[in-house]
Order: C-alpha cells, then structure tokens, then sequence
C-alpha cells in the first residue's frame, strides 16, 4: 500500500504519549504454552507496509491513509510513534535499501527527516528540491547507491505557474549537508552501481559514474528524451581545479555509432543495465543491453514478437540470462504472452514458453523458487486458440521446469494435478510461492484439469522445491515461513472479518495446528509477513475489523513462536537436501553445479534459531555438457547449430593479403556460458576455435550505385478517378527496415464510390489487394494519428477492421452502435500514448429520433463503457508529455439534458479517470472546444450580450476566460480558429469580417498560459469554411506565413492578398523578399531588397489548397520551402502562378519552374522532386543540392496526367510516388532515386571531412542570429556530396543561449504597437494587475511595474535588456523578507554608499583646490592669472559644493534603504512569520519554488534601462520583418 498525503498540525509530544498509553492498554494478547504468543494492537488507520530493518526485529511502517509512522523494536508486540517526526507532514516512508540501519521520511516539501540507528532518532535534512508529485515517479523518489551508502539521489521537482519539470538532486554524504542539484529536466536518474552484481569494470566510474534520461523540455515528446552519462555529476569539467565551464556529459552510442533518441525507461536487471527507447510514429520499442555502460547492443528478438511498450515486462531474471514475458495475444481484455530468454549477454532472445497467463496491468504468472537455480512455476494458458477465434474464457494451468526452462512438466499431488494462483492475482505482499526458507514452497490451488477461482482454492505444500506437493488446509490462506521452514504459518483469507485464528505446522506441512485470536477478534486479513529471510520466529497480520465498506478498526497482530519448543537444533536433527533432482532421486546439474543445503529434519522437535541467517548453499561442480554452452556473440541459435549473424571478427594481422581463400582461427559459434561453473573434461569442447576463410571475415560491399532512377508503374483497374491514399509509416526503432508502407483505394469523385483496398510494403512496387475479414463495405479509412502501424477501416455497419502491423494483417472489433456516415467527423478518438484506448462515437436511433453515444474501450474494441449520451463529440486531452493534467483526462461536448431539444445547451464535460470517476461539469453554454499542443480552447455563448467567449485551460479542469486585446468585441455569428501553437502559444484567429467571399480576421496570441492575447495579425485571409491562410513553417521554431487582405475597406472589390512571414512568433511580420530574376534570368516587374507594399513575393495559402495535407515545408528538410505564386503588389490568378522556393527559412526566395508544381522532398532535404500538377507530362524535374540545379526524369513514352507526389512524411524515404491517371485509367508510379548514391553520409569532428555543416536560421532584424534567446544550430547535409542519409539526422545539433534583446519581447495585454516599434498604453484603459504575476507564480518574491512589454512564450534569453523589468520591483505579497534580502540594501553597502561618495567628493575636491591653476589647460601668454584658487571665496565653495553633490547623489539609496527597512520592522511587528520549528514547511499549501539557487539561474538583478537609450525599446524596430 502507498502512503498518501495529507495535511494539519503536528500533534503535541503529550497527546503522543498519551495515544501510545491507549494503544498499549488496548492491546489484546494470547500467550500459551503450548502456541505462539499473540498481540493485536488497534490502530486507526491501516496500516501501510510493513518494513524489517534487516538483522533486527526492528519494524516501520506508515498508516496508509493517515501520515503518522510507527516504530517496534520488538517484532510488532508494541508500538510507537517515533519522536522527532512532524507526522502530519509525512507523506511517504523510504528505507534505505543498501543500508540495514537508514530510512528516510519524506514530506511534499524540501524538508525531511533521517535516520541512522533504525528510527531510534530522526534528523531533519534537505534536499533543497520540493517532492516530485508526477504519478510515475511515486514510490521510486530515491535512488542508492549499492556499495557508497551515503551516495543517494533524489528526485524533486521545478515548477513555473502551472508547468513543472522534474529534476535530479543528490547527496554523497548522506545528507548531512544540503543536497546539490544533479540535473534538470530528468525522466529519472541512476547511479552505475545501483545493483550489487552490475559493475562498469573501473573502480573509479563505479563509485560516482550517473545515467540520466533528459527530456528536451517540459513540452518535449518522449520521442526526443537522451540518455546521457557522467562522471562528475553533470558539473563543468576542471582541469588543474580550474573549471573549464563544460558540462562533463556525453550520449553513449546505443547503436553502435550513434547515440539514440526516446529513451523512455531504464533498469538494472542482475548484471546488466536495460535501456528501452521508443521513436515517433510507433510504440513498438529497441531494448538496449549493457554490461559496462559504454559497449551497448541492441537486444534481438523473434521477428513476430516486436517490444510494444505496454506489452513487455522484464521478469525475475538469473546472474547468466535475461527473461522478458511480451504480450503475444490479440485480444487485450483476455491477454496472453511468450515467455522470452536472452543469452548470457543479454542480445539474442528466442522463444522458450508460448501462452504465457499475464493480465491487463501487464503482470505475468511466472515465478522462480528462491536460492534455487534453475527451478520455476509458470501459468500457460492451455485452450489459446478458442480464446483468440472464439473469445472463450482462459482455462490455466500450472507448469514447472527444473532445468530452466528447457522442459517443463505438471504441478502434481499424487497422480492428480494441480493448479496455483500465481502473481496475476497477488493476495500477499512478498514472493508468491517460496522464500529463502530451503525446498519449502506453498500455494493457493486446486485439483482438476484447470485452475479455478481462487475463492474455491486450498492450501497446498511442498518441501522439495516443487517436485512433489501435498495439500494443506482448506480455503485460500495467505502464508508465510519462518526459522528456515521450520515453522509453515497460514491464516485464512476471506474478505468478511470473520476469521479469529490462525494455523501452523512445524513438519513441512504434514499436521496443522490452530491458535486462537486474542479475545475472540475476528478480522479480514490483508497481509502477512516476517524478517526478509524466513529465519526468526515472529510473523506480523495486518487485518481490517468490520466490513469493507464500513470498517471499525485496523489491527497488526504480532505472531511470536520464541519458546514453543525450548532445544536448539543439534547436528542430529539436520539433513543434506539436494536441491533439483529427477524422477529418480538423483541429483541435477543446473549451471555446471549442484546445490546442496543442510537444513532440519521434517521430524525434529526444534528450532534453528538462528535469526537473521540466511542459509547458503553448497556448490558442487559437474562436468560440462552441452547445456553448458551458449552461441558466442554475432551468432544465433539454429536448431543444434550456431550459424554467423555478422560477419566474423578475424584477429588482429589475420587475412591483411587480399586472399579470400585465406584461413584464421576464430569462434567456433559457442562460448560457456559466462557464471557456468562446470569442469572441463577431456577432449575437444564445443567452443574450441576453429577455422574461418577470410571471406566469412568481410562484411558485404554496399552495392555500386547504378547513377541510374528507376521506375515502376502499376495500373488500377475499375472506374475511377481518385485515390485514396495514407502512408503507414515505420518508426525509426521498429522492426522491419525497408518497409514503407501505404494503404490505397481508388474512388470516384462524382458518386464517392469506392473500389478495394491495396497495400503495399515496398513504396509501390508491388500492390496486393488487402484480405479484410468480413464483407461488409469499407466507407472511410483512418489512420492512427499517433502509431502509424495501426490503421482502422470503418463500415456502416458496427463492425470496424483494423490492422496493427502496416497491413500485413487484419483483425476486427464490433462497437455498441454504427457511426453516422452523414457526418464528415470521424468516429474515432485516440489517446495520444495507449494505442488501444479508443473513444467510438455511435448512432443510436428511436424511430427518427437519433443522437450520438460515446463508449470508450481500453483493450482495442474488446468492450465498451458508455461515457455519455447525447454528445457532439469526445475526446483524449491526457498525454504523457503534459505532466499538470491527468493522462487518462476524457473531455466532452454533450447536451445538458438526454433530448434533441433545440434549446438544449451544450456542456463541456471531463473525466481525469473514467469510469473510475464520472463526468463532471467544467463549463456551461459552450459551443465548441479545440485541443492544441498543451492548450485547451473553449468557446462559449453569452446569451446576454449575444457574443461568444474564449476560455483556455491547461489542466482540463480549470478555465479561465481569454483577455482580448482593447475594443476586440466578437459578435455572437463570429467564429474561432485554433491555430497551430506548438510555439507554447495559442494563436487564436477570429473572425472580424462575416460577408461571403470577404471573410477576414485577426490571429491573436497569448501568454503562456492561453489567457491574456494580444494582437498578432489583423486582416488575415480565410474562406468560408473558416480555413485560415496561416502556415507554420516544419521543423524551426516561430516561422510562420498568412495572407493579409490588402483592400479590407473596399466593399465591391474582390479581396487583394498579401502575404506576410514573421520569425518571431508572430511579433514582428514582414513581406517575402522578391527574387531577383526569373527562371530566364529577366528581372520582374517591380524590385524590392526586403520586401515592401509595393513589390513583394506573394504565395497562395491554405485555402486554396485541394489537399490540405500538402505543406509548404517539411519536418526533415530544415529551411527548405515551396510555395506558388507571384511577385508584384498583390496575389495574382493561381492559373498565372510559378513555383518557389526558399533554403534560409524564408530570408532569400528564388524561381524553381515556371507554372504550378507540386513538390515532394526525400532523403532529409537530400532530394526534391517537382512534379506538374493535372498537366499532361511525361517526366519530373529533380534536384540534388537544395534546388541549384535541376535535372528531369522521363518516366513515361506517353503523355499522362499527374495528381499528386508523395513520400514518407519524416522525408526519410528515396522513394517516391506519382499518383495520376491516363484517360479513365488510374495508376502509380515508384521513382526510386537509391541507384544515384551508395555511399553513407558520414559525420565528422573535421569540417572539411564531414559530409554534413552546421546551418542556423536567422532573423532578419537580429544580427546576431539569435530567435527566440538562443541560437540553433542544425545539421545539414552539405549540397556536394554524393551520399545518403543513413539514420535519422538529430537536427538540433546544439542551442547557445542568447541576451536579451528587444526582439524576445511582445506588447502586453493593452498595449499596442506604436509606429516606431513601442508598446503604448491604449488610451482609457489600465495595465494588467501586476501582482496577479505573483499569484501565478507563488514561488516569485517581486514583481515589476508594467513597461508595456512581455516576454516572447517562446524565448530562453538571459540578462541583457529585459524590457519587461525596466521600471520599479516590488515585492510579492508575503514575500517581502525575502525580497528585502535579494534587493535590499545590508548596513555594509549603506555605509559604503555614503561613505565612499563622500570620500571620493572631498578627493576631487581637494584635487581641484591643489591642481586649480596648473592642470586645467591653462594657455601661459606671460602675464599673472587674477583667479586665485586661495581665496576664500572660491576655495571653499569648491569643497562645500563637491560635498552636497556626493551627499545628493547617495541620498535616495539612503532613503529608500530606510524606507524598506521601516517598513519590514512594522510588517513583523503586526504579524511576524507565525510559525513553529518547521514553519517553512508551509501552512495551506505548498511553496512551489523548488531550489535554492532557482533565482540564480534567471532571477538575479536586472539593470534599469537609460530612458534616453531609446533604441533598446525599439526605436530601430520600425523596419519590418
């Protein structure tokens, strides 16, 4: 049980004592000669786990649902709350897991307590970080390290408003001095020496060597999450204890030759450290294996049993193998798994045991039996086909290998067989079966040929590891061990409180006896448990009294068997057990050895008494055998042979003759088994070397390349015009390289009429119509927009086919109700990271009274729960990328009442976990709702005032309405449009303008939290569908184009387009500059250097788009973009457009092709193929080096008609597809462009050598280069070279942040933007409440007065001209003190402030007196000068004056230092902090900074602005973008 939360005050030293004296008087106790000794004690909470400081009969434990700790020193007999603790603010207990002596209690804040000497004393220490909440890191906040006690990690986190990000804290002296700050942005961090068995091989690294998963930003995907290593906790490096201000950090190569990106988990498995990474487009992982942490392979697996990343689960593994259990079954709500094991390097796993039992929270029935090699129990589903065809419940049964798994036979009592609940169904804490206790296994069962419920189970025993069982008492118990099994513990398990005794047996099960409760108390039980070896004599119950619903006490009720028997076991009553032996009582070698224990005879009256003793085998060594041997690395497994999976390393000076006939000695193909321990005997072993020709040693040439494209084309038959085409596109980390697959049907536009379904794996070259299970019509295909293997064909009817492999095949599911084929909405919701959770939105009909339901299914259409009738529409707004809402949050868009009444408003509903809590009601009248990036987008109707508001949200829960910019009213008619903001930034478009054909808006942008929006862009470009002419440009961060209308005044014109670029988020737009010339080398008809009103590049928009998939630009292709149009005033006729395109992100635009193209860009920018679009051609045009030069490709003899080109959107693909139709006749075209390059691009330190160059985008009015306060460096391959792009280019090659300048800046919520670049207040209205910043940011001490400016969401600039801090400071409420001690002034600077000025004065002045006459330049012409510097009159005028100045000019640092001060003395005298011992704990809440040195990285002193320096607040900011 997990400890929660809570708050309140710490209750008195007095009232402690006296609960304990009542607990102590209430507790019951039975002590009989011949039973155990028992004591309950009530408690009025229930008890949390329970935790043995190793060695001891010291017990802790936390209430589960209350804060408080308790403490016994006795076993469990009596209790209490240790001193030293405020209970009320603990909120988990954490034992030291390398450290029998440490645990540590945790509060939601930076303070917590220690100790040392097993919860005797506690000290208070901090980790200067407040508690992680984040839901996957509960439970696992610390991290030890396995041989330096005091090296411990901490997680805490860093939060901004509503945004938090975890981060990493650590201690290497046990938290006596404060923790230190290991790293930001972490997914969780690790010592290399986290377990005892895994070493990196250097002692060094093994003491401080620390592994981290960085996530690139609190917004960033777990698709760009690193795993990055140090060996100096992430501190600059130091050379000679000079640091060098480098972060000592680096990526290991997890490929091999290249780090990789998505790491999303880590774990140490025995000897060896797993890293599972995920990619974008799949959830199918790469499992990387280390035994070092620098030499890393990636783990292989059967090609039909991919590692899905909620299908996989790492089992209890052996010192020599790695075993993972992967969800193999196609029904989720009845699942099934293949048992999986690795070779001793963890690389190759094969298959060892089909139809593995395993449940939805991805638990498996598999289990080892402690301390013994080689022995374990699994659960195997028996009738797995009818549960895959015809959806029959599983039928179970229990398995048991004795030699590790390579045979397998049944679980028995006699002749019968028998079944056990295994770890899928969990009824106690611990191991299920065993326990280091030797040979002593028990189990909940039954007889039969199937294992039943486990209400109807018995007790059964076993004391020879599972060979042979007997069966025990009746009903299910839970069970324990205890003094090495000499003592079998059972007490029935029931969930009524009706059980008042429980049982034991002292002959391995063979008689039970009974002891009574005390006082005839009768309890449900939850756990029981003992010391973690089984070796002492007293076991704790923890129970529940009364029913469930309605409980009236908790109790932990202390067993003790001390004194049951008096002697002591002698030599005589101790017997050698083997530990594996067969059918005939011979003992059997398991890893070159048998095991042998001594432990007590079955009969004997004693006890071994030999506490905290953990018994340890004796090993005997076997010869070695073929069982002994494993496929050495680069080989795999084949039937009895190891065959090369690589070619075959050859030894140093080996084959250096270019003979391939040559021979070296090199791997047989086996190895032992590294841990084997078996004897060598005479004669040749199996991995004796033997003889390799070089051949086998050299790796296959890359193929030349031919300089040649091919080109396959494939005709469609049938009557059709169109095609209907999606792209399932492999994930860079998914099995099955080569595979580019896509999904088409071809249709008529006139009657929507459809033909087959086609799939290809190979990019076109070869189709095969897809084999659908069933007859039904398929209406509309949709893709999983998150996991590109999974695509969904829908019906009419309820049935919905599927495929989850990219078409290699096909299932289906049924729904509750068929979707409503009138409605251009799609059926379909999906959650953004559990593939298999849908929302179906289904037509259900009463006569002619229909409405839509929502059901939601979690196991791929398995079953369904309705959500809500009567919705428009529901959808996932929970994502693992956005910690501060709930990843499993459902909203809605429902009617209030059950009807179709016309008048029946709309509500926005959510749910954070349905159905564990139903929908609740978050906002009334609304009208619609948009989710993006992490925003979420309300519109809602003011009845009143007959106008719509826009609210956001950011946690699903809470809304707050959008502050429009100054006389931004927006009639009830009027529309919203969410734009893109993956800027963190919602930029919102409204319409301003309603008539037909004239529609306009404005794109308004907001704060980082959606609420306060200022004006972006007025007169945008839409349709009358509300489509926006907005485009972001792919891959860089705040490039965006739209199309303004020019005449918006003109009432008879047709609209006049512009098109506008802005490269800061919208701040700042600019016309496109013009080219120079056309494709003839003639200049055009206007001319502009930058761009202006009068000539400028102008690109048709989205609008006017036939296929609103088609982009500008593309993700891979960094600052590449197309687009077509014209150059001149406006925005011409399309029919008179020329293609485009840009390689600096805009900043320089040349003419590619005359007329309108379509275009597609391959190879990460590699390749761009131009195609012409519904014009009869017979080739493409294509170029090499970012559109220098093009060249053209004939692929037809005939003229033919082409509607699109195509390629895998990522854009990593050198194929590509032309989609087109000659006369009636349909068909595709593959244009494979692999024969033009053989060679792999190559990365190198050298510039000169490398294949790729650093290139970074830059903004027109920033000569620095700087976007956004940083400056991105991208890699690019370079034009030149003939290569291709191997692996998915991490583009973002480093980020130098920048100072701030005046381009980091926007106007804020009213202001607006004057005509020399500065925010003015808008006439009649007041600035936003500046202290509403500190209410959203409860960790800020100060707050400024509002200079018209805001900080760009977007930018990460530091210092410099911060123009949103250029007036006074003030301090938050409640945080004066501190804000005092950041900006106020100590006595020291006080006294240097008055002082040194005046000083200084009387310096100057007494220089002046000495130098007044021979220092000033005076010009000697040869007559007496009559100044006199002497004279009264002019001597002390000069000092008096030099004095007053120093005086005057300290004085207001004087002052307003007084003033603080004054004013700091009365604010304690009224009130003081109020607070105890811990008051910086916090009273109401929690105080959400997180690291004392937080203000350091961002938060220091800014300097005032020289009001005269009008450039810095933009008075060169009147040029345009």
């Amino acid at each position: 049980m997990r400890a929660r939360g809570a708050s309140g005050a710490a209750a008195s030293v007095w009232s402690a004592f006296l609960l304990l004296i009542t607990l102590l008087s209430t507790a019951s106790t039975v002590d009989a000669a011949d039973g155990p000794t028992i004591v309950a004690t009530p408690f009025e909470n229930p008890p949390g786990f329970l935790n043995y400081f190793k060695g001891s009969n010291v017990v802790l434990f936390q209430e589960a649902y209350g804060q408080t700790v308790w403490r016994s020193t006795d076993g469990g007999t009596k209790w209490s709350k240790p001193e030293g603790i405020e209970h009320d603010k603990a909120i988990a207990l954490v034992m030291h897991e390398y450290d029998n002596e440490r645990a540590y209690v945790l509060t939601s804040t930076n303070v917590h307590w220690k100790t040392k000497d097993k919860g005797e004393t506690w000290q208070t220490f901090f980790t200067d970080a407040y508690t992680s909440d984040f839901t996957a890191t509960r439970g696992r906040w610390m991290t030890f390290h396995a041989d330096d006690k005091d090296k411990i990690m901490f997680t805490g986190m860093e939060c901004e408003g509503f945004f938090c990000e975890e981060l990493t804290m650590y201690t290497t002296d046990g938290f006596e001095t404060d923790a230190k700050l290991l790293r930001g942005n972490t997914q969780g961090c690790w010592w290399a020496k986290s377990s005892p068995l895994f070493t990196t091989g250097e002692e060094d690294l093994d003491k401080q060597r620390v592994l981290c998963i960085v996530r690139g930003g609190i917004f960033a995907p777990q698709e760009e999450n690193r795993l990055l290593i140090s060996d100096n906790y992430f501190s600059a490096s130091a050379a000679n204890g000079v640091s060098d201000g480098v972060i000592q950090e680096f990526e290991p190569n997890l490929s091999g030759d290249s780090p990789i990106q998505g790491i999303i988990s880590l774990v140490e498995v025995k000897k060896y450290l797993l890293v599972a990474a995920t990619s974008r487009n799949t959830d199918e992982l790469a499992l990387f294996v280390s035994g070092d942490t620098l030499k890393w392979h990636r783990a292989v697996f059967p090609h039909d049993h991919p590692l899905l990343e909620t299908s996989y689960t790492v089992l209890e593994s052996t010192n020599y193998s790695i075993q993972i259990d992967v969800r193999t079954s196609r029904r989720l709500s009845k699942p099934m798994g293949t048992l999986l094991t690795s070779n001793s390097n963890g690389t190759y796993f094969t298959r060892n045991v089909e139809h593995m039992n395993r449940n939805f929270e991805s638990n498996v029935d598999f289990e080892k039996v402690s301390n013994i090699q080689g022995v374990f129990l699994i659960n195997q589903v028996d009738n797995w086909k009818e549960v895959e065809e015809d959806d029959e419940e599983k039928k179970v049964k229990t398995k048991i290998t004795f030699d590790d798994g390579r045979t397998f036979e049944a679980v028995t009592t006699g002749d019968e067989e028998i079944h056990l609940h295994s770890v899928t169904e969990l009824d106690n804490v611990g191991p299920v079966f065993s326990s280091p206790a030797p040979g002593l296994v028990m189990g909940n069962g039954n007889h039969g040929s199937f294992l039943k419920s486990y209400r109807e189970s018995h007790l059964y025993i076993s004391d020879d590891a599972g060979r042979s069982w007997i069966e025990g008492p009746k009903g299910p118990h839970k069970y324990e061990f205890g003094d090495q099994g000499s003592i079998l513990l059972a007490v029935q398990d029931s969930e009524d409180a009706d059980i008042k005794e429980i049982k034991y047996s002292l002959n391995h099960g063979k008689n039970w006896e009974t002891a009574k409760l005390p006082e005839d108390l009768s309890v449900s039980p939850w756990t029981l448990t003992t010391t973690r070896d089984s070796s002492g004599l007293k076991f704790l119950l923890t129970a529940r009294k009364g029913s469930k619903g309605s409980p009236t006490g908790f109790y932990v009720i202390s067993i003790d068997f001390e004194g049951l028997h008096e002697d002591k076991c002698k030599k005589s009553d101790m017997e050698d057990w083997f530990a594996r032996v067969d059918d005939d009582g011979e003992s059997r070698c398991v890893m070159g050895h048998k095991q042998k224990y001594r432990r007590r005879k079955k009969e004997a009256k004693c006890f071994i008494k030999e506490a905290f003793t953990e018994p340890a085998p004796e090993l005997i060594p076997c010869d070695c055998i073929d069982a002994d041997f494993e496929c050495d690395f680069n080989f795999v497994r084949d039937g009895d042979e190891c065959k090369p999976a690589a070619p075959i390393s050859a030894p140093e000076g080996a084959c250096k003759a270019d003979n391939p006939d040559g021979t070296f000695k090199g791997s047989s193909g086996w190895r032992l088994i590294p841990g084997n321990g078996c004897k060598r005997t005479g004669g040749d072993q199996k991995d004796k070397q033997k003889e390799w020709k070089c051949s086998d040693a050299k790796g296959t040439p890359n193929a030349p390349g031919s300089d040649k494209i091919e080109h396959i084309l494939s005709p469609f038959k049938g009557d059709f015009d169109r095609f209907d085409k999606h792209y399932l596109e492999r994930g860079e980390l998914s099995d099955g390289e080569g595979d580019e697959t896509i999904i088409a049907r071809p249709y008529k536009t006139s009657t929507r009429e459809a033909g087959a379904v086609f799939v290809t794996h190979d990019h076109g070259k070869n189709w095969t119509e897809a084999k659908l299970p069933g007859k039904e019509g398929v209406y509309a295909i949709v893709t999983h927009p998150y996991v590109k293997d999974m695509a969904f064909f829908l019906t009419r009817k309820n049935k919905v086919y599927y495929t989850i492999n990219r078409g290699r095949s096909f299932d289906y599911f049924e729904t509750k109700d068929p979707p409503d084929v009138s409605s251009d909405r799609m059926p379909l919701s999906f959650h953004p990271d559990r593939r298999d959770w849908f929302i179906w939105h289904g037509k259900k009909c009463i006569g002619n009274d229909c409405h839509l339901e929502a059901f939601l299914s979690t196991d791929r259409g398995d079953s369904w729960e309705t959500v809500r009738r009567y919705v428009e529409r529901c959808g996932f707004t929970g994502s693992s990328a956005y910690k501060f809402r709930n990843q499993s949050q459902i909203v809605c868009l429902a009617k209030t009442r059950e009807d179709n009444d016309d008048k029946n408003p709309l509500q926005l509903l959510y749910s954070d976990e349905f159905p564990k809590y139903k929908m609740e009601v978050a906002l009334e009248n609304v009208i619609n709702f948009a989710t993006m990036a992490e925003f979420i987008v309300v519109a809602t109707e003011n009845k009143t005032e007959n106008t719509l508001n826009a609210l956001t949200s950011i946690n699903g829960r809470d809304y707050a309405p959008a502050h429009f910019p100054y006389n931004f009213q927006v009639p009830h008619t009027n529309a919203y449009t969410v734009l893109d903001s993956s800027t963190h930034a919602v930029n919102l478009f409204v319409v301003t303008e309603e008539e037909k054909s004239k529609r306009y808006g404005s794109i308004l942008k907001s704060n980082s939290n959606g609420t306060s929006y200022v004006l972006s862009a007025a007169g945008v470009n839409c349709d009358d569908g509300y489509y926006v002419d907005f485009e972001k440009m792919f891959g860089l961060e705040g490039i965006a184009l739209v199309n303004t209308v020019e005449n918006k005044d003109s009432d008879s014109e047709p609209k006049r387009l512009q098109t506008r670029i802005t490269h800061n988020d919208g701040a700042n737009w600019g016309f496109l500059p013009p080219p120079k010339q056309d494709l003839d080398g003639n200049k055009f008809s206007c001319s502009s250097d930058k761009g202006d009103e009068s000539c400028a590049l102008h690109l048709h928009g989205y609008t006017e788009r036939v296929d609103h998939r088609k982009a500008y630009s593309s993700e891979s292709a960094i600052g590449i973009m197309f687009g077509i149009g014209n150059v001149g005033p406006i925005l011409g006729d399309s029919k008179d457009a020329d293609t485009f395109m840009t390689s600096d992100a805009g900043l320089n635009w040349k003419m590619v092709k005359k007329g309108s193209w379509t275009w597609s860009i391959g190879d990460q920018g590699s390749i761009v193929v131009l195609a012409q679009r519904n014009t009869k051609s017979k080739s493409v045009s294509y170029s090499l080096d970012q559109g220098d030069t093009w060249e053209d490709y004939t692929f037809s003899e005939t003229d033919v008609v082409i509607t699109d080109i195509t390629t895998l959107r990522s854009g990593a693909s050198r194929n590509f597809m032309l989609w087109g139709h000659q006369g009636d006749k349909l068909f595709t075209v593959n244009l494979d462009f692999s024969g033009l390059a053989s060679e792999q691009c190559k990365s190198d330190d050298d510039p000169e050598k490398s294949d790729y160059e650093l290139w970074s985008p830059e903004h027109p009015l920033q000569p620095n280069g700087c976007l956004f306060g940083h400056k991105n460096y991208y890699l690019r391959k370079k034009k030149d070279r003939k290569c291709y792009n191997p692996h998915k280019l991490q583009r973002l090659s480093t980020v130098e942040n920048c100072e701030c300048t005046r381009q980091d800046f926007e106007c804020d919520y009213n202001f607006e933007m004057g005509s020399h670049g500065q925010c003015a207040l808008v006439e009649g209205l007041e600035p936003l409440d500046p202290v509403q910043a500190c209410k959203e940011n409860p960790d800020e001490f100060e707050y400024w007065e509002p200079s018209g400016f805001r900080r760009i969401p977007l930018t990460t600039c530091k210092g410099g001209f911060e123009a949103d801090k250029v007036l006074t400071s003030h301090p938050c409420p409640g945080h004066e003190e501190e804000f005092e001690r950041k900006r106020g002034v100590s006595g020291v600077a006080i006294f240097f402030a008055v002082i040194i000025p005046i000083g200084l004065a009387a310096a100057a002045g007494w220089w002046v007196y000495h130098n007044w006459q021979s220092k000033f330049g005076q010009i000697r012409l040869g007559e007496q000068n009559a100044f006199d510097s002497e004279q009264p009159w002019v001597k002390y005028p000069v000092v008096a004056v030099s004095a007053v100045v120093a005086v005057v000019g300290a004085m207001p640092l004087l002052l307003g230092a007084m003033w603080r001060n004054a004013s700091s003395a009365i604010g304690k005298f009224r009130g003081g902090d109020g607070g105890g011992r811990y008051s910086w704990l916090g009273r109401g809440g929690q105080r959400r900074f997180t690291t004392r040195d937080s203000f350091a990285r961002g938060r220091g002193d800014y300097a005032i602005v020289d009001e005269d320096e009008g450039e810095l607040l933009g008075d060169d900011s009147d040029e345009e973008v």
